[in-house]
C-alpha cells in the first residue's frame, strides 16, 4: 500500500493528473495523506483562492459537487475540488436509477478535463462489480486504503520513521501499538511529537516513548506478557497491581485479548516442525526480535497447559463482561486469572 501511495504521489509530481481520484477504504490515514498532498501541491498559492474548493459530504449533494466540478478554472490551467467525508453521500453515489445512469457514473464517462475531483470515501468502498466503479476506474484513479493488521503496525512505524531518519526499537514500536491500537493517524500524531523532541538520526527507545508519550515502559501488557512467559511471578503480580490501580489506562479487555493472541501463537509454536527464528517469525507473523519470548514460554508451558490457558482466557473474557463474575473488580479478575495461568 505504501508503494502504491508513493507511485500516485510521483505521478502527481510529474504532472500526470487524473480528473477523478476516488480514495476509499477502512484506513483513513492514507486517504487523508493523498487528499492533503493534492490540496497542497496541484495548484500554486495564488491559484488556490479561486480554483480550490473543499466540500463536506454531509453538507452538500452530489449535484452540488458535480456542478462545481463542471466549472472552468479562473486564470489557471485547472481547478481542484475535494469532497471530504464523501461516505456521507454514499446513497447518492451508489444510487442506480432504473432507466438512467448514476450521476457520478455519467460524469466519470466524460469528466471535465480541467478539474481534479477528489472523493475521500472513508471506512467504505465501492463494489467493483458496479458500473460506477468501472467508469471511475476507466477515466480516473481508485485507491483502496486497507486497514493494517495489528502485527503489521510495528513494521509500519519502523518503516515510516526510517524514511524520516529515525530508528525505532522493536519494544518501543510494540508499546505504541499496544497503547494506541492500529489507528495510523493517531500513531502518526504521536510520532510527529517525538520528531519535534528528538533530533534526526536518533533512536526511539522505550524510555523515549515513556517520557514523551506517557506510556510506562515497565507496566504495560508487553511486559506482563513477558513476565508470564518467563514465569516471573513477582513481576507479573506487580504489573497486575499497577493495572488494578489504573484501570482506565489498562482496560482488562485489551489485556485479555493480547494474552489470548500470545498463547494462541504459543500453541502454533509448539506445533511447528522447525523452530528456527525465521520460520517461527513467519509462522507467527511477528518480528524476529520477539521470537525469543516464545522460546522461553514454550519451556515453561507445554502444549497441554497452553490449551488450558486459552480456555481460561476465554472464561475470563466472559467474566470481564459481567457474566458470572459475582461483582469482582477487573483487578481481582486479573489476579485470579494470573494465579490460574501460573500455577
Amino acid at each position: 500500500m505504501v508503494e502504491e501511495v508513493t507511485r500516485i504521489v510521483k505521478d502527481i509530481k510529474k504532472g500526470n493528473l487524473r480528473p477523478i481520484y476516488f480514495l476509499m477504504g477502512e484506513e483513513p490515514y492514507y486517504i487523508d495523506q493523498l487528499a492533503d498532498y493534492i490540496a497542497d501541491n496541484v495548484l500554486t498559492e495564488e491559484e488556490k483562492g479561486f480554483n480550490q474548493m473543499v466540500l463536506y459530504g454531509r453538507d452538500v449533494s452530489l449535484d452540488d459537487v458535480l456542478s462545481q466540478a463542471k466549472r472552468f478554472p479562473m486564470m489557471a490551467e485547472r481547478q481542484v475540488v475535494i469532497v471530504k467525508e464523501a461516505q456521507d453521500m454514499s446513497r447518492e453515489i451508489l444510487s442506480q436509477p432504473d432507466k438512467s445512469k448514476n450521476k457520478l457514473e455519467a460524469y466519470a464517462e466524460n469528466p471535465q478535463p480541467t478539474t481534479v475531483l477528489v472523493f475521500c470515501y472513508k471506512y467504505k468502498k465501492l463494489d467493483k462489480r458496479k458500473r460506477v466503479y468501472k467508469e471511475i476506474a476507466k477515466s480516473g484513479l481508485i485507491f483502496e486504503s486497507k486497514k493494517l493488521y495489528e502485527n503489521q503496525v510495528g513494521d509500519w512505524i519502523r518503516r515510516v520513521m526510517s524514511g524520516k531518519g529515525y530508528t525505532v526499537e522493536p519494544k518501543a514500536a510494540h508499546m505504541l501499538v499496544e497503547f494506541l491500537g492500529t489507528d495510523l493517524s493517531k500513531i502518526n500524531n504521536e510520532l510527529e511529537k517525538l520528531r519535534l523532541i528528538l533530533p534526526e538520526g536518533s533512536t526511539i527507545t522505550p524510555l523515549a516513548v515513556e517520557e514523551n508519550i506517557g506510556i510506562s515502559k515497565d507496566f504495560n501488557n508487553f511486559e506482563l506478557q513477558r513476565a508470564i512467559g518467563e514465569k516471573d511471578v513477582v513481576k507479573a503480580h506487580r504489573i497486575i497491581n499497577y493495572f488494578s490501580q489504573n484501570p482506565k489506562d489498562n482496560p482488562m479487555v485489551v489485556t485479555i485479548a493480547l494474552l489470548f493472541s500470545f498463547f494462541q501463537n504459543l500453541l502454533i509454536y509448539h506445533g511447528l516442525p522447525s523452530k528456527d527464528k525465521s520460520t517461527v517469525a513467519k509462522a507467527l507473523k511477528v518480528n524476529p526480535y520477539f521470537v525469543s519470548q516464545y522460546v522461553d514460554a514454550a519451556r515453561n508451558y507445554p502444549m497441554k497447559k497452553v490449551s488450558h490457558i486459552v480456555n481460561l482466557l476465554r472464561t475470563a473474557d466472559v467474566k470481564s463482561k459481567g457474566v458470572g463474575a459475582y461483582n469482582l473488580s477487573q483487578g481481582d479478575l486479573l489476579k485470579e486469572l494470573l494465579v490460574q495461568i501460573m500455577s
